[in-house]
């Protein structure tokens, strides 16, 4: 299901792998071994599948699985969701069992959206910045939480659900804009993207060998606090995707979007092959985009949709191919 990032697929492998191996470990005596959570951080531009492995992962564990978003959360009492959501999220997908819940997986996105605003004039407090930082810590780390049953804010007169976060393992991902300009200026190299002849090919490749050498220190001078960085002590940073990759996405999973567009003609009664060709432009077009795999379902859409539109006129059991210049929107195929 997931093309490349190997690194990070290794990763977060063996951090799950670990992690479930410590909830079935008993310590035997008060002397023995204690082994602490392995929380994950992911780090990697947008639309190289960050989302798309975790959730792929929590599908074959076939574990309680949420995904929260960081941008929504704001400190308790303010306008916004409260970081206790996210656990109720996991509760409703564990069907209300907490004691499964809590072996669960909460993947948070968008965490480098909550830097700390240091350099921030304002007087005001940075509610929906380090505030949250701060009240992510006791969760992420091991606490018993008070959950409001239907989400929202807390209320004195409600019944709380009781869930304890000690075995619930966190995967924070975000895309840290601008990061790679922090691990750049520390390793003494120059900005991306300034240099004679850089074709996009050694673009990516000095990005992501720029994005593997991130430290804390990186991280702590981008905005999150030293604190929530302990707390997420395995770091996986996930490169860019290579054109072959890209063409690797569309033909290759089994829900490769490819397939999925050939499925949907087939139900109709026809039949769409791609040329070689075909599928290096709609690489290019989405590279071009700069949205990573998120670009490649748009540039299908964007040339499949007179096609579809226009099939059910034509007689059944018909045959068609795609070329590039059907992609480029220059000629049709009936």
């Amino acid at each position: 299901y997931v093309i490349g990032q190997d690194k990070a697929k290794r990763t977060l492998s063996v951090s799950i792998y670990n992690h479930y191996k410590r909830l079935n470990y008993q310590p035997s005596n008060k002397n023995d071994v204690e082994i602490d959570k392995s929380n994950v951080l992911l780090i990697g531009p947008s639309g190289v599948g960050k989302t798309h492995v975790v959730k792929t992962l929590a599908r074959c564990m076939n574990v309680p699985f949420a995904i929260g978003d960081a941008t929504t959360l704001t400190e308790a009492g303010y306008v916004g969701e409260d970081v206790e959501n996210l656990l109720l999220k996991l509760i409703n997908s564990a069907d209300g069992n907490v004691k499964e819940a809590e072996k669960g997986i909460i993947f948070i996105d968008e965490i480098d959206k909550i830097r700390s605003t240091n350099g921030n004039v304002s007087i005001t407090r940075d509610v929906s910045g380090e505030g949250v930082q701060q009240s992510l810590l006791k969760m992420i780390e091991g606490t018993t939480c008070s959950v409001p049953p239907t989400g929202g804010r807390k209320h004195p007169e409600q019944n709380y659900i009781q869930i304890n976060t000690a075995n619930i393992l966190f995967i924070c991902g975000g895309s840290f804009t601008g990061l790679t300009d922090i691990i750049s200026k520390r390793i003494g190299k120059g900005s991306l993207g300034f240099h004679v002849k850089s074709t996009e090919h050694n673009k990516q490749q000095e990005f992501n060998e720029i994005i593997e050498q991130v430290t804390e220190d990186d991280l702590i001078e981008y905005g999150l606090i030293p604190e929530l960085i302990g707390r997420l002590p395995i770091i996986a940073t996930l490169g860019e995707l290579s054109e072959d990759e890209m063409v690797e996405i569309i033909t290759k999973p089994k829900n490769a979007i490819l397939k999925q567009y050939q499925k949907l003609i087939e139900l109709d009664g026809f039949s769409i092959n791609f040329t070689e060709n075909a599928i290096k432009k709609i690489v290019k077009k989405a590279v071009e985009k700069g949205t990573g795999a998120r670009a490649l379902r748009s540039v299908f859409e964007s040339f499949m949709r007179d096609i579809m539109f226009n099939l059910l006129d034509q007689p059944k059991g018909t045959t068609y191919l795609i070329d590039a210049d059907v992609v480029d929107g220059t000629k049709s195929i009936f």
